[in-house]
């Protein structure tokens, strides 16, 4: 049975959705898995039981592809116009902002993290909506000069049926990245949120009902990687996947695409991104900058600076501020808006215990943190913000992705050491610099070997610009024109005149 959920902090609104008993959107109707199988979603901050979620398996998938291909050939492809099917999104975007308290409440109590950043979050995923509410219009095809007697003229396509498979670190942002530019480009759609937080994403199931969108347009099903996700990646009636989560998983979707019909994928996968500091930076904003580059959200985002190089004039200098100012940071229940919340489960916290034995095993030099923070929050999943040094880069530490608070400080000589280091991974997400000499900050993104590069400052993100990895960090592009590209596909027609 589910916990009595104590929150006197939460709005009515959230209460009501908390207390109705949750369901699988298909069709526009909300309904349990076909086996009356559940699972928990517990709250990290505790441990308890929020909510029994329909556990999906491939039947269910089975029913939201045939919703999705039948709105898609009979309403959404021909009977909605691209100026209403801009104005559903700017009407769900409306209603998102109306109940972005609700939104903030359940990012919190699903994943954990404190209720300010839910709320960067909430509003990243409006404007990622209202960005691609503005496209819908705007997507089109060309001529193209092949000689006086002939025209052709091409044009983008809606691909169909697409699959968006989200994590569970920023559950309701990442879907928005996903779900925006496939409505936008007339698709249908299956989004799976992750297990672990699949509360956001039901409840903007009701608000996408509201919204007025015909039956099927978007479908929401909750369940594991292991049936559900797997049956929407092998699905021959399945146009597309895109998935943001491991490489490992990744490897996996593109079998499954080999394997069935050849969909399209679309892959955000892991990072391992370095963070390179040249003794010619302005430190002060350097340091202003280093704890959240290195443990925001609890170190759970792909792209954060987890191998930070640093010039060695600079180094102990950088050491000792980062030590400073991560022993001042504050965990707790998101609610109290800490500087950090818990690890998102008991399995991920023990994961990130296992790279700090193994760092301290290989030789790292722990400068601080490293444990499991007990006391008051016992029962929750708390992790000490945790500093290794280390003159190697061949430890665990430096080349897997940890996904926990865990950096690793490393010393580095000069612009070509500095290169040389950035690129020794086999991921490349993303990757940041800081110095003052243009040619060097230039120089630095021109050779390094990463899908996005942050000159003097980190994390930044729009809706309009492009995101992506290269090596093993992933393919295709979310954001900017280029997730319009991912979510059509473009025909050629020749007329002989």
């Amino acid at each position: 049975m589910k916990a009595k959920i104590q929150h006197a902090e939460l709005s009515p609104k959230t209460k009501q959705f908390l207390d109705t008993p949750p369901r699988m959107l298909i069709g526009n109707e909300w309904v349990k898995s076909l086996s009356n199988k559940t699972f928990d979603t517990v709250n990290p901050a505790d441990g308890k039981v929020i909510l029994q979620i329909p556990l999906a398996d491939k039947r269910d998938i089975d029913a939201a592809v045939v919703a999705a291909r039948h709105a898609f050939k009979t309403t959404w492809k021909d009977g909605v116009s691209p100026t209403q099917r801009a104005e559903l999104l700017w009407d769900l975007a409306r209603l998102m902002e109306r109940d972005l308290q609700v939104f903030m409440e359940l990012e919190t109590l699903d994943n954990g993290k404190p209720l300010s950043k839910s709320k960067y979050d909430v509003l990243g995923a409006i404007n990622h909506l209202k960005y691609y509410a503005g496209w819908v219009t705007k997507i089109n095809g060309s001529t193209v000069p092949v000689g006086s007697n002939k025209l052709v003229y091409t044009k983008k396509e809606a691909l169909g049926v697409v699959g968006l498979i989200v994590p569970w670190n920023f559950p309701l942002m990442i879907s928005m990245w996903k779900l925006a530019p496939a409505l936008a480009c007339g698709n249908c759609c299956i989004l799976k949120p992750s297990e672990l937080t699949p509360l956001s994403a039901l409840y903007l199931g009701h608000l996408i009902i509201e919204a007025g969108f015909p039956a099927g347009v978007v479908n929401i099903v909750t369940g594991e990687g292991s049936p559900a996700g797997e049956a929407i990646c092998h699905h021959m009636d399945v146009d597309m996947v895109s998935f943001t989560g491991s490489t490992v998983v990744g490897r996996k979707i593109m079998e499954a695409a080999a394997q069935s019909n050849l969909k399209k994928i679309s892959l955000e996968l892991g990072g391992k991104s370095p963070n390179v500091i040249f003794d010619d930076a302005d430190l002060e904003k350097v340091f202003e900058n280093l704890q959240w580059s290195s443990f925001y959200n609890t170190g759970q985002e792909c792209t954060l600076g987890s191998r930070i190089y640093v010039q060695q004039s600079i180094f102990d200098k950088t050491v000792a501020n980062l030590k400073e100012k991560a022993e001042k940071m504050t965990m707790g229940n998101g609610f109290d808006d800490h500087d950090l919340g818990p690890m998102i489960s008991e399995k991920q916290l023990s994961n990130v215990m296992d790279y700090i034995d193994s760092g301290k095993k290989e030789g790292a030099v722990l400068v601080c943190g490293g444990k499991r923070i007990f006391a008051n929050l016992r029962d929750g999943y708390f992790l000490e913000p945790t500093i290794f040094t280390s003159q190697s880069d061949g430890l665990r530490i430096v080349k897997e992705e940890i996904f926990g608070p865990v950096v690793v400080i490393l010393p580095f000589n000069d612009f070509d050491d500095a290169i040389l280091k950035a690129n020794n991974s086999s991921y490349g997400l993303a990757a940041a610099v800081w110095t003052q000499d243009l040619s060097k900050a230039h120089n630095f993104a021109n050779k390094v070997d990463a899908g996005t590069v942050w000159v003097n400052g980190y994390d930044l993100f729009d809706a309009a610009v492009p995101f992506g990895g290269f090596k093993q960090s992933g393919n295709g592009k979310e954001m900017g024109v280029n997730a319009i590209d991912q979510f059509t596909k473009e025909k050629a027609v020749w007329i002989v005149l």
